[in-house]
Parts: C-alpha cells; structure tokens; sequence
C-alpha cells in the first residue's frame, strides 16, 4: 500500500502521441487505387527472387517497368551479374529539406513448394481466401509494393513536394545486405536521405493486451556479434572416454552459455511505446505503464518472461549450428566449432560483449569473430514519424502506435551511421498465426491490409513530403 501511495510522487514519461491535425482532402480513389496495388503485389510475387541465388534484377525491372509506364525514371545498380538495386527519384521544385527515402527489399527466403497448397504456391501471387499469397507477401513484398505505388501515386497527382522521395529496392538483403552495402558505398551522399522509411514493427492484434493492436515502429536495431566457437583437443577413438576431448570442451561451453543470464536494459523506446500503450489502456495499469520506475518495478519480470520481448531487453546468445564432425562414428575429431550468433543492444559495443564471452567460457575454446556490426538507433523526434503515428491511429481507439527497438536488424543499420534517421514499419494489421507465415509455410497478407497500409503510407508520406 506504501507503494501505490508513493506513485504520485514518480515522474511520468515526457511524450505523448502527436495530436490529430486535420487530414488532408486527396484526389484519389482509395478503393480503386487499393485494388490496384493488390494486383501489383500479385504480379510482383511471381517474379523469382528466392534469396539464393537471388537474381534481383528481375525484380529491379518489374520496378522499372511499371515506373516508366508513369514516366519516372529509374536506375538499376547491380553488384554481381543478376544482383541488382533500383533507385528512383520524385524531385521538388524548390526543396526546404533532405530526402525522404522509400527502401525495401526485392529479395525473399526460399521455399518449400510441398508445404504449400495447389493453388497457392509461394510463386503464385494467388489471391485465395481474401489474402494474396505468395513468399515475401509480408517479408517483404508487400511493403515494396505500397512504396512503389505510393512513387506512383504522387506522381500521377503531381503532388508538390517540398523535399525529393526517393525509392530504393535492394538486393541481398536476407543474406549479406550487399545491395544495400553496394548504394551507401558508392552513392549515398548522392541520395543522402534525410529520413528513411524500411521494413519493421507490423502492427499485432494483443500484442500486450486483448482488443488492442500496436504497431511498434522501430527507431533501433540490435547490433551483431556473430562467432565461431572453436574447440580443439587430441583426436581419438570413440571407444574410450578421455578428459579434454575437443566435442566435450565444447559441449562445456554451451552449457556455459546456455546459463548466462544477461541483465535486462529497457531502451528509451520501449519506455515510451509502453507510455502510449497505459495512456490507451487507462487505470492502474495504465499508470503503471506510464512511469518508468514502476515499469522496471513491476513489468521487466514479465518482459524477460517470453523470448520475443526478453531479447528486445538483453544481449543475446545462442548457437545457430556446427561445424567439424569425426570421420566415422567412433573417431573423436581434433576440432570442432558451434556458431553462435549474438546480438547487442545499443549503448553496448559488440567488443564489450565478446571481452564477456572470453571471461564466461575461458581459455578451454577459442572466439573467432564472423561479424561485428554496432547497433543503430534514430530519434522519433521527424515529421515522418508523427505523420506514421497520426495515420495508423487515427479514427481507432484500439490501436497504439509508438517507437520500439527490434531485437534483429535490417538494411537501415547500415543508413543510420551516414546519418539518416531511419525508421521500420509494415503497416499491416495481423495476428500471431499470420505473424509466423513470415519465413514460414502459407505467407500471404489479407487483401483488406493491402489496401488499408497503401493508404496509411500514402497519406503519411503526403504529410511528410509534400508541400504544407
């Protein structure tokens, strides 16, 4: 009782959602237009660029095709043969700000055809029980269509812009990231994106609470620290167990690592979508959610109870394979490698990280480092962002939106340090089953999201762009 009466006493979270300005009134037929993208996605999932071998440049050209029918000129950068990335331009008359970047990727996971039904293969582009199915259709094909049809769309209203908008569609992203490795390599301080819209938080049906969707939309990425762990050891026979073999030593290190418990740190970001979340919900929890003292307090223990938001809070580990095997059943190898895949929270250096690793498992394995990518995080504070914010939530009492950190990372971590303020979202409305289509069997996005995100990102990027 103590407690709660002491709550007044605690500083409440600073910001709040933006307020609703008026909308804007738009030539356009949302409905008419919304059928359109669903045709375009359809056309687009049949184009092949399973992630490998990629080949990009089909869907590069698909872009590029349907731009020029509109009279927007585009250009295609490939950095292996078949690998290529489209950058297109809109330009102001008299430009008051940097570019607003449109960025998707054109490349998708691979498929099992078998896992799929008939009429609804993941290159079909089928439109089958009011979703169009197809890989990619949420990771991420359809946000590429919204963006390409929102280029199109500004264009065919000749709409005045007070800033360029730029659409980048890169290849290799669910690889290697070399096609966006490739434009901020060799041209970005030609595109120099002031804010940057890219893949993201997808807005989830009780996410937190039942009735309610929240769309986090991400303003941070995880960093990588990607390791091969390296045990080595005399070599043997299988028959006779012998101390300091390299598969126990390794078998060792796991278990070591399968125990580290890592301390939780709640970004600024989670603070604050939790904010708008106990602004919406209202009451005692309400006002829970709202202070960040009683969030440490009472709801961290819960946030580290489910994977999902315990890596959004902690610096995570954990072995993704092997390597190195004996030549028979009963020859025990002289080496042997878990890889192991981390990921860093912002604020935590990868190195610090990996110092921590060596300390945890000591000198019986040896660290190899595959890759180390520093985390990456922009401010909320654009006109992008509340623009998003306005439109996912306007005429909705059951949806929050607000910045999240994502627990992976995407092409954005590579903008940010040039920087770009760079921001994720795919404003699609689903469901923890439609969630786990992603990379999965049966991926597909209901038609009635198609239409309502084209809208959402129109209307959002009109607000942003476009002369007030």
């Amino acid at each position: 009782m103590r407690a709660l009466l002491l709550l007044v006493l605690l500083p409440a979270c600073a910001t709040v959602s933006p307020a609703l300005p008026p909308q804007r009134v738009l030539a356009i037929d949302f409905d008419q237009a919304g059928d359109e993208v669903v045709r375009v996605l359809s056309d687009y999932l049949r184009v092949d660029t399973r992630n490998p071998p990629g080949n990009e440049t089909r869907g590069a050209t698909f872009f590029q095709d349907l731009l020029a029918k509109e009279g927007i000129t585009s250009t295609i950068h490939e950095f292996a043969p078949g690998r290529g990335s489209l950058v297109a331009r809109l330009p102001s008359a008299q430009p008051t700000q940097k570019p607003l970047c449109l960025l998707s990727h054109l490349d998708v996971v691979t498929a099992n055809d078998a896992d799929w039904p008939p009429d609804a293969q993941p290159l079909s582009g089928a439109v089958k029980d009011g979703a169009v199915w197809g890989r990619g259709a949420l990771d991420m094909k359809g946000m590429g269509a919204l963006e390409l049809m929102t280029m199109v769309w500004l264009k065919r209203l000749n709409v005045p812009l007070r800033r360029d908008v730029l659409l980048l569609a890169v290849a290799d992203e669910e690889v290697d990231n070399r096609g966006m490795h490739h434009l901020v390599d060799t041209m970005w301080s030609e595109l120099d994106c002031g804010v940057l819209l890219n893949e993201g938080g997808i807005g989830l049906q009780g996410l937190l609470f039942e009735g309610q969707t929240v769309f986090p939309l991400t303003v941070a990425e995880k960093g990588t620290l990607w390791l091969r762990v390296v045990a080595s050891g005399e070599a043997g026979h299988g028959s006779t167990p012998v101390p300091g073999r390299a598969p126990q030593k390794l078998i060792e290190a796991i278990e070591k690592l399968n125990a580290r418990q890592p301390k939780p740190a709640i970004h600024p970001a989670l603070y604050e979508l939790l904010a708008r979340v106990g602004t919406q919900r209202g009451g005692l929890t309400g006002f829970i959610l709202a202070h960040p003292s009683l969030v440490d307090l009472f709801v961290t223990g819960k946030l580290m109870g489910t994977p999902p938001t315990r890596a959004a809070l902690t610096n995570t580990c954990q072995v993704t394979g092997y390597e190195g095997k004996g030549s028979a059943p009963n020859v025990i190898p002289s080496a042997v490698a878990a890889i192991v895949d981390c990921r860093v929270l912002p604020g935590t250096a990868p190195e610090t990280l990996l110092a921590e690793l060596k300390v945890l498992l000591g000198d019986s394995v040896k660290l190899e480092v595959i890759q180390s990518e520093p985390a990456t995080e922009s401010t909320w504070d654009d006109p992008l962002f509340d623009a998003l914010v306005v439109n996912l939530t306007r005429g909705r009492t059951d949806v929050v939106a607000g910045p999240a950190i994502s627990p992976g990372f995407t092409d954005s971590n590579l903008a940010r340090p040039k920087g770009t303020k760079a921001y994720g979202l795919v404003p699609f409305e689903i469901d923890a089953e439609l969630l786990g289509t992603m990379h999965g069997k049966n991926e597909r996005v209901p038609v009635a999201q198609v239409k309502r995100g084209f809208e959402l990102l129109f209307r959002s990027v009109v607000d942003a762009a476009a002369v007030k």
